[in-house]
């Protein structure tokens, strides 16, 4: 386990100086959940989902669904990535995972509702970065055309793995927004308690052939950093007012 005085150096040299944001629905919104599924979210479900409860997680999960809520009522856009993979297709360096036509894949049962919501775009995709994992054959890109059909200027992005799959999602469609390939997008806001990540302490790791340490709440800041340092806005705080031009 890393030490309390360890993280804290890290946030000391390294601070993400979170913000808040307030959602009138006066710059067009959308909402961006990230494998929100079962086999990342609940416990035992899978190889990579939690062996024990766990708080980051929960709250993610509880933070996710509540913004979705929200959402859902005022008809805002929402797209939704579900981690799915074809058995005979790995996925290096990670175990067999959210297999297709498995509870694994699909998403926790505070989101399934969403499922039946005209707002909501699923999207399943087989890697970690939800940008590529949105490329078609015919070289289209279904996230860029969910942001151009409803004219969405701005992404507030919520979802697991705060570091990996977040992080990777949120990089590339920041450099697809620096190239002017997802107009009209213009800014990616990570939400810190709408985020979590796993947790491989180093004990652990090490009787795991190939496996590298992840110490949870470590790898949730150097997420968070990354993803602000690339160009994205934290924000630990979001809230809902009415829209100015009403």
């Amino acid at each position: 386990m890393v030490s309390g005085t360890a993280i804290d150096l890290v946030k000391n040299e390294l601070p993400v100086d979170e913000e808040s944001v307030t959602l009138t629905g006066d710059v067009p919104i959308g909402l961006v959940l990230v494998d929100i599924v079962n086999g990342f979210c609940t416990v035992g479900a899978g190889n990579l989902a939690p062996k024990v409860p766990d708080k980051q997680i929960s709250r993610m999960v509880d933070e996710s669904a509540q913004l979705a809520r929200m959402f859902c009522e005022k008809k805002w856009p929402v797209f939704a990535f579900l981690d799915t993979h074809h058995p005979d297709v790995p996925e290096p360096p990670y175990p067999p995972h959210c297999i297709a036509g498995t509870d694994e894949a699909n998403l926790v049962p505070a989101l399934e509702w969403l499922e039946n919501e005209s707002n909501v775009t699923l999207r399943r995709k087989d890697c970690i970065d939800g940008f590529v994992g949105s490329l078609e054959k015919d070289g289209s890109n279904v996230f860029v055309d969910w942001v151009k059909k409803h004219q969405i200027e701005t992404i507030l992005v919520v979802g697991i793995c705060t570091d990996i799959c977040v992080l990777d999602f949120v990089c590339s469609a920041l450099s697809a927004r620096n190239r002017g390939h997802v107009i009209p997008l213009k800014d990616v806001i990570v939400y810190s308690g709408g985020c979590a990540t796993f947790d491989l302490p180093l004990h652990v790791a090490r009787n795991i052939p190939g496996a590298l340490a992840h110490p949870q709440e470590l790898m949730h800041h150097v997420g968070l950093y990354m993803a602000k340092s690339r160009g994205a806005k934290v924000v630990s705080k979001v809230s809902f007012a009415a829209s100015k031009k009403a």
